[in-house]
């Protein structure tokens, strides 16, 4: 049975870091791409980043670029993403997913719920940055 463990969410202040994990089971990390996405309330679920399969790179929406960095360790089966330089606007729930998917699809938000071509999620971790 897959299943997807977000951990790492809480209260920072602008500026601040924190660092998400994704826990993965049932199957093998690294033969899935992994993304994170995050919802604001009021707002549609947007993909923010993403690790590809094998050695299939990563890629990161625009207003994430230069300051979050996804990565995963295989031997934990687990993904990270830190976060930096952290804005009010990032404040949201953030989940992970897992499918065989193109990163590049998935940072540009080109599918919709309530899936977004993921057939794989997490219960999700919040995030709050305060101004």
């Amino acid at each position: 049975q897959v299943q997807l463990v977000e951990s790492g969410g809480g209260l920072v202040q602008t500026g601040g870091s924190l660092s998400l994990s994704c826990a993965a089971s049932g199957f093998t990390l690294s033969e899935y791409a992994i993304a994170w996405f995050r919802q604001a309330p009021g707002k549609e679920r947007e993909g923010v980043s993403c690790i590809g399969s094998s050695n299939r790179g990563t890629a990161y929406a625009d207003s994430v670029k230069g300051r979050f960095t996804i990565s995963r360790d295989i031997t934990k089966n687990t993904v990270y993403l830190q976060m930096n330089s952290l804005k009010p606007e990032d404040t949201a729930t953030y989940y992970c997913a897992a499918d065989l998917i193109e990163c590049a699809v998935v940072v540009a938000n080109l599918l919709d719920g309530p899936n977004y071509g993921m057939d794989h999620w997490g219960k999700g971790t919040t995030v709050t940055v305060s101004s």
